[in-house]
């Protein structure tokens, strides 16, 4: 079993940036492939992946040069660095965790989430 715990999100003007974090708790998190994803009205989609063993990272298009996903295995913590924010980011942002040696695609766990709400 693993926990995954969110913390971060807040208000911030467009153009801001914000730097959340997830912290895991109950397995080795080197493990894992670590992903954020964000709530859009009917969907979760994927933002950003990292894997356990080499740290390959993988992007959504639409935030590629804005967020960067790193992990800190030791801290068994992953983060998602976020800047110039635009209003069409506000969402609920979750973390995920997936046994695997690739991108998270089918989640095992997710986090509770953090909201993000970024200002005109």
């Amino acid at each position: 079993q693993v926990q995954l715990v969110e913390s971060g999100g807040g208000l911030v003007q467009a153009g801001g940036s914000l730097r959340l974090s997830c912290a895991a708790s109950g397995r080795t998190l080197s493990r894992y492939a670590m992903g954020w994803f964000r709530q859009v009205p009917g969907d979760r989609e994927f933002l950003a992946s990292i894997s356990g063993s080499d740290g390959s990272t993988y992007y959504r298009d639409s935030v590629k040069g804005r967020f960067t996903i790193s992990r800190d295995n030791a801290k068994n913590t992953v983060y998602l660095q976020m800047n110039s924010l635009k209003p069409e980011d506000t969402a609920v942002y979750y973390c995920a965790a997936e046994r695997t040696q690739g991108q998270v695609k089918y989640p095992d766990y997710w986090g509770r989430g953090t909201q993000v709400t970024v200002s005109s």
